[in-house]
């Protein structure tokens, strides 16, 4: 047996236990394939691991950069108490329509916000309005600009919040010096930032599973 093929197994084994998709996260899959978005959403053990963490921070207000279509969104959602808000951020206009109707069936219209065009100009504008602060972002959009969201991150919350940057493996290429990728650029400069930012206090874990062989990374904002 391939070791990919165990990664799978195991995946699905423990999804299939402490993870199950219900029929609007099933259905949020199953219509984003429909229309033809990216295979990119996080796997169901991820997003209950998204849902946890949000849990356990006791999050009222959640940022999310790169709403995809919304399958992660239900999963932190679902987080929220009644008078909470979370506000995601996806650059693709037909990705974020397909993610509203997905957010809409799965009831948290209420609580959560799709806002399109491109995240660093939503950002700002976001800033603007001076919200609460957030009490998690979770990070998973173009590579490239990770630094870029990371440091927008930091002004968008306080201390004790918590950012989750996704995808920071890049299949073991984030360990390539010489690379001028722009994804591997990006998130090594990112994890840079964490790790030498005074207001972060940050580490990131590997894994392995139907994603393939990739990892986060996880920073506590600091006074």
């Amino acid at each position: 047996m391939s070791e990919s093929h165990v990664w799978d197994e195991v995946d699905a084994y423990f999804t299939d236990r402490l993870a199950p998709d219900d029929e609007a996260l099933a259905a949020a899959l199953r219509d984003s394939d429909a229309a033809g978005l990216p295979h990119i959403n996080v796997a169901g053990n991820q997003g209950k691991l998204l849902q946890l963490l949000a849990q356990i921070q006791g999050a009222r207000h959640i940022l999310e950069i790169g709403t995809l279509g919304g399958y992660s969104t239900i999963w932190l959602g679902r987080a929220l108490p009644a008078d909470g808000r979370l506000v995601s951020l996806e650059y693709d206009p037909k990705h974020a329509e397909v993610a509203v109707r997905n957010i809409a069936r799965a009831g948290l219209d209420k609580l959560v916000e799709v806002r399109v065009g491109p995240a660093l100009e939503s950002l700002p504008k976001l800033a603007d309005e001076n919200p609460p602060p957030f009490d998690l972002v979770f990070i998973d959009a173009d590579k490239v600009n990770n630094p870029h969201y990371v440091e927008w991150a930091l002004k968008l919350t306080s201390t004790g919040s918590l950012i989750v940057l996704d995808n920071v493996v890049r299949g073991g290429r984030v360990t390539d010096t010489e690379s001028t990728a722009p994804d591997v650029t990006g998130t090594r400069a990112a994890i840079e930032l964490i790790g030498s930012h005074p207001r972060l206090s940050g580490t990131a874990i590997q894994t392995v599973g139907m994603k393939g062989y990739d990892g986060f990374a996880l920073a506590r904002v600091l006074a």
